[in-house]
C-alpha cells in the first residue's frame, strides 16, 4: 500500500510539473498551420505544417513536420534555450539555415535569427496571442539580402 501511495504521490508530482511549465511558456505544445491566414511571399505556402514545442529542462525542442506545395516532405528540429545563443538546425530549415539564436524580449514574444554558415538568412518575429491560441510569425530577409516577407499563422491543438 505505501508503494502504491508513493507512486501515485510521484505521477501527480510529475503532472503538477509538466502543467506548471505548460503554464509558464504559452509556447509549448503542438500547432497547425493555418494556410488560408497566412501570406508567403515569394510564395508558394507549403500545403501542411505541424510543429511540436516540448520543454526539454532548461530549452525547448522545436519540431516541424510538414509537406511542402510540390508534395514533398518538410522535416527539420532545434533544441534550443532563449538565451540569444546559436544552436544547430537539423533537417532542411528554412532558407538552408543550419543554426539559429533565440530571444525572449517579452512574454509571448520571440525573435530568432536563422543563420546558414554563420551568415544570417533569415528574421523571425512570434507573437504569441493574449488567449494563447495563435501564435503569428512575421518573417523577412536580412537588409538587402533577398525578398522574403511572410506572415505566417500557427493555431495551438
Amino acid at each position: 500500500m505505501k508503494r502504491y501511495v508513493a507512486v501515485a504521490s510521484f505521477a501527480l508530482l510529475m503532472f503538477a510539473v509538466a502543467a506548471s511549465l505548460f503554464a509558464q511558456n504559452p509556447a509549448l505544445g503542438t500547432w497547425k498551420l493555418n494556410v488560408a491566414k497566412s501570406k508567403y511571399n515569394p510564395g508558394p505556402a507549403p500545403k501542411s505544417m505541424t510543429r511540436t514545442l516540448e520543454a526539454q529542462g532548461d530549452k525547448i525542442k522545436h519540431t516541424y513536420q510538414g509537406v511542402a506545395a510540390d508534395g514533398s516532405a518538410i522535416s527539420y528540429s532545434f533544441t534550443a534555450a532563449y538565451d540569444g545563443k546559436d544552436y544547430p538546425i537539423t533537417g532542411s530549415a528554412p532558407g538552408g539555415a543550419d543554426s539559429l539564436s533565440i530571444t525572449q524580449p517579452s512574454p509571448g514574444t520571440y525573435e530568432a535569427i536563422l543563420k546558414k554558415g554563420g551568415e544570417v538568412v533569415l528574421l523571425s518575429h512570434a507573437k504569441i496571442s493574449a488567449d494563447g491560441k495563435v501564435t503569428t510569425f512575421n518573417q523577412n530577409s536580412p537588409s538587402g539580402k533577398g525578398s522574403v516577407n511572410n506572415i505566417i499563422v500557427y493555431e495551438k491543438q
